[in-house]
Formats: C-alpha cells, sequence, structure tokens
C-alpha cells in the first residue's frame, strides 16, 4: 500500500471517529462548558498519547525545538473543538455535521495559500459530487428541507469553528519539520491542554464533578480516546502525506456516519433514499483516492 493509500486509510477512520463526537457531544454540551470539557479531554488525551509516543520510540532530540508551532496549531484546532461543543447546545447534529461539510473547500482555499496546493478539475468534480451526497444526506432526500434551510446559533458558532479546522490541516505539513505524527500529535495535545486550561480555568474551578451525569464522562472518555488522541494521530498522518483538500474531503462522509451513530443511539432509521447520498459521497472519494500526478505543491513535492 501505497503512503498516500495510507493516508487515505487514515482519513476514512477519522471520518468515523469525529462522527460521534456530534452525537456524543449533543448530549454532553448542556451539562458542562465547552472549554471545561476540552480542557479535561485534551489533558487526557496526551497523557494517552505520551504513551503511544514511549512505545514507538521516545521523543527524539529537537522535536520541541520552536515549540510556537505546537501552540499554534493547538489554537486552531482547540477553536474548533470549543466551538464545537458551544454550538452543539442549540444545534441538532446532523445539522451540524452539514456545517462541517464546509471544511473541504476551505481547506483547499488554505491549502493554496499556504503551500500552494492546487486542485485538479478531477478534485473540484470530486468535492461537487462530494458535497451534493452529503446534503442528501444530511437533509434525509427532503428537497423541501433543503429549500428551507436556515442556520441557528449553534450552527453559525460552529461554522468559525470549522475555519479553524481548515486552517489547521495545512498548518500541519507547513510546520512538520520531521517529526512523526505521534510526536506531532503529543506536542498538538500537551499546547492544547496548557491552553484550554487556562481559558477553561474559572470553569473548571466553579464545577462540582461528582454531581454530573454519566453521558459527559462518557462524551469525556470517547472525545479523549477516539476524538482527540486518535483522531489528531490520523489527521496528522494523513495531512503529511496527501493534499489539504483531499484530508478534508474526508468530511463529506461524517453526516453518513451521524446518522448510523443517530440510529445506534436509539434514533429513527432513515429512509431508503438517503443511500443515494451515501453513494454521492462514495463516487467522490473513488475519485480522490485516484492518484494525479498534476497535484502540485503537496507533500510529495515537498519531500
Amino acid at each position: 500500500m501505497t503512503e498516500a493509500r495510507r493516508g487515505h486509510l487514515a482519513m476514512l477512520t477519522f471520518s468515523a471517529l469525529v462522527a460521534g463526537s456530534f452525537s456524543l457531544g449533543a448530549m454532553a454540551a448542556p451539562h458542562i462548558a465547552p472549554e471545561a470539557l476540552n480542557a479535561v479531554r485534551f489533558t487526557f488525551a496526551a497523557v494517552l498519547m505520551s504513551v503511544v509516543v514511549k512505545a514507538t520510540g521516545g521523543i527524539p532530540p529537537g522535536s520541541f525545538r520552536a515549540p510556537w508551532r505546537y501552540f499554534v496549531l493547538a489554537l486552531f484546532f482547540g477553536t474548533y473543538f470549543v466551538l464545537m461543543f458551544e454550538g452543539l447546545k442549540t444545534g441538532a447534529p446532523v445539522s451540524m455535521a452539514a456545517v462541517f461539510t464546509l471544511t473541504p473547500v476551505m481547506a483547499a482555499g488554505f491549502g493554496w495559500i499556504l503551500l500552494r496546493q492546487v486542485l485538479t478539475p478531477r478534485m473540484v468534480l470530486a468535492l461537487a459530487i462530494g458535497a451534493t451526497g452529503a446534503l442528501w444526506v444530511i437533509f434525509r432526500a427532503d428537497l423541501s428541507a433543503l429549500l428551507a434551510f436556515n442556520l441557528g446559533r449553534g450552527e453559525v458558532i460552529f461554522f468559525f469553528g470549522c475555519i479553524g479546522h481548515a486552517i489547521y490541516t495545512p498548518m500541519v505539513a507547513k510546520l512538520n519539520r520531521g517529526e512523526s505524527a505521534a510526536v506531532f500529535t503529543f506536542g498538538t495535545l500537551v499546547a492544547g491542554a496548557l491552553l484550554l486550561t487556562l481559558v477553561g480555568l474559572p470553569a473548571l474551578t466553579k464545577i462540582n464533578w461528582s454531581d454530573l451525569p454519566n453521558i459527559v464522562w462518557i462524551a469525556i472518555a470517547y472525545t479523549s480516546v477516539f476524538a482527540s488522541a486518535a483522531t489528531f494521530l490520523l489527521l496528522q498522518y494523513a495531512s503529511l502525506r496527501i493534499p489539504s483538500a483531499k484530508v478534508m474531503a474526508y468530511t463529506y462522509l461524517t453526516p453518513s456516519w451521524v446518522i448510523l451513530w443517530e440510529v445506534a443511539l436509539g434514533r429513527p432509521l432513515p429512509p431508503g433514499l438517503i443511500l443515494i447520498g451515501v453513494a454521492l459521497t462514495v463516487l467522490a472519494l473513488g475519485l480522490l483516492l485516484k492518484d494525479d500526478s498534476q497535484v502540485r505543491g503537496g507533500v510529495a513535492s515537498k519531500r
């Protein structure tokens, strides 16, 4: 398997794990301040990632030169997560996933600005097909629901978080100086834990932790292990192997995964027409999986 295909496999896993954050996060968001929840989850994830780093050879000398790089990355990704949970207080998981599908286009723009990554016609077509399929899934094959689309407060808040996510992706490739994905992820998580603890200190000191419902601890555990440490590792691994637009294109699968999560949590099964949208996202990913020698500015041309 080529390095590029490994990157695609990493992002397929990433999209499934991220989707769980929307469903579980919506259930936990009303019970805890988003900055407090994320300060705890970043700390737990950093501890977990430290074990992974130690098991894979430790931290090579010089990995933490220019430590500001990790704080820059943590600022963007931490902002994404805080605004996501703030938005989930009022936004439904599936509609929030709709906003999340805007990140590929934004990532393509930032990828060009920061890395001069160029979109080929096939990539543009794939992004368009993926967006169409995602919207079909998001609005459950209901054209009237699509035409009546109206962003609420939660969706608007989350949109600004998605901007941070879109910038983060090309910034990984730009700021990495040869560090492994595990070490780079560990540095970002530590920086994120420090920043979020500083920002969330007032909320952290006011929380009566023993009175929190179980769903909050479930959300913290899931987001720490699967939607922080694991997804950070997968995203950074993929960002070093495939262009930013291709990395973020996998967000088009998120609405489909969210619907599966919702069904697993007891929500009703969507109608059969939803499969049309799923098929379109699969088609888009099929186009992106093809090698494209015309891509410039990506990691392959830099190394």
